[in-house]
């Protein structure tokens, strides 16, 4: 059983950098910064080694 500890869970609606569809986003994002959907953002996320 998870613990409430009292913290909410926000999200934000954004539009894709790349695809231009809305989505939600649980960071607040930075105006000059691209932000991506699911789908986009597993063509952009950093390669793992």
């Amino acid at each position: 059983m998870k613990e409430d500890r009292g913290f909410e869970r926000r999200s934000f609606s954004i539009i894709c950098s790349d695809c231009g569809k809305t989505s939600d986003v649980p960071f607040k994002p930075i105006e000059d910064k691209p932000v991506y959907c699911r789908e986009c953002y597993q063509k952009h996320r950093p390669k793992r080694d």
